[in-house]
């Protein structure tokens, strides 16, 4: 659960006025499991939202998801609604021998600015396909129509596909996982904590099954389809060799080296903004930072349509690091 009492993270700068601060809480866990770094509550279950996105495309892999390469990295997006995307997912209905009457995603538009004004140019509304989940929602239609399960019920916690998801999401993040919530999409909502995350972020990046493996290797060939060509997450996979990473709503990003390092950070108050400074400092005290990645400002502070500051890591963060 977020916990007011969570350290300092991130700082926002205007100018030499220190303007926003974010708290949040950190984990860094070794190739082992073991912890290498904890800030604020990172014991108690939270709701990581998409970051757990990999582990259903892993349970769906066991079930038998049939697919690979840019269609799998999609099978965990949460995507932008670029053409690509939604090629993609009709794709993979198309596949299984569904159509979009068969997805029970929440109807919604595209994340990306230049593909909503093409879409609505278009003339387009809320649809199925464009929401950010439509990738994973055709891989659990497809998923059930490859083990026979029922499709009319794959969103129920009871059903196969969830409670194969479940299961997965427990195994990797050693986790007692509670029950679930409706997720924004419709799908389960399913708590873990930070630790756990970030554990099972090291094993996914480590590829320590034949099906971590395989969805890490679609991550790092086809990155754009776990999100979208003009997205953050798509900057941090292409300048550290080996990275795979993933958004969650409200506040979380996750990573995992490939050596089997894993790093999470939840902003208590949402803020996406906060994750990447924190994720770049981590980088940059494992030494993996690149100078893109020093300069990268997602969300820059502006002052007249110029940047006049940045999202930075806290002063706190940094002394933390620096004693890892």
């Amino acid at each position: 659960m977020v916990k007011t009492a969570d350290p300092a993270l991130a700082e926002v700068w205007r100018g030499d006025y220190l303007e926003a601060v974010h708290h949040g809480c950190l984990a860094v866990t070794n190739p082992d499991g073991s912890v290498a770094l904890v800030l604020g509550d990172v014991d108690s279950p939270f709701l990581a939202r998409s970051a757990i996105k990999p582990f259903q495309a892993i349970a769906m892999l066991r079930a038998g998801l049939d697919l690979t390469g840019a269609e799998l990295a999609l099978a965990s997006a949460s995507h932008s609604g670029e053409e690509i995307h939604v090629e993609g997912a009709r794709d993979i209905l198309v596949g299984a021998g569904l159509t979009e009457d068969a997805l029970q995603v929440t109807p919604g538009t595209p994340l990306d600015p230049q593909a909503a004004r093409a879409w609505f140019a278009a003339g387009h509304g809320e649809k199925r396909i464009i929401h950010n989940c439509s990738g994973k929602h055709s891989a659990m239609v497809r998923t059930c129509v490859r083990a026979g399960w029922p499709l009319e019920s794959y969103l129920e916690p009871g059903h196969p596909l969830q409670l194969a998801i479940r299961e997965t999401l427990g195994e990797y993040t050693g986790d007692e996982i509670g029950d679930p919530v409706p997720d924004g999409c419709g799908a389960p909502a399913l708590p873990c904590t930070v630790k756990g995350l970030a554990r099972a972020f090291g094993r996914f990046a480590a590829g320590d099954t034949v099906e971590s493996r395989r969805l890490a290797d679609a991550y790092r060939a086809h990155p754009e389809y776990v999100s979208g060509t003009r997205r953050d997450e798509l900057v941090l996979h292409r300048e550290v060799s080996g990275l795979v990473c993933k958004i969650g709503a409200e506040g979380t990003l996750a990573v995992g080296l490939s050596g089997g390092t894993g790093i999470v950070v939840k902003a208590s108050d949402g803020a996406h903004r906060a994750t990447v400074p924190v994720v770049v400092a981590v980088l940059d005290a494992l030494g993996l930072a690149t100078d893109t990645l020093r300069e990268f400002q997602p969300q820059p502070v502006l002052g007249h349509g110029r940047v006049v500051g940045r999202v930075s890591a806290s002063q706190g963060l940094l002394v933390a690091l620096a004693g890892m």
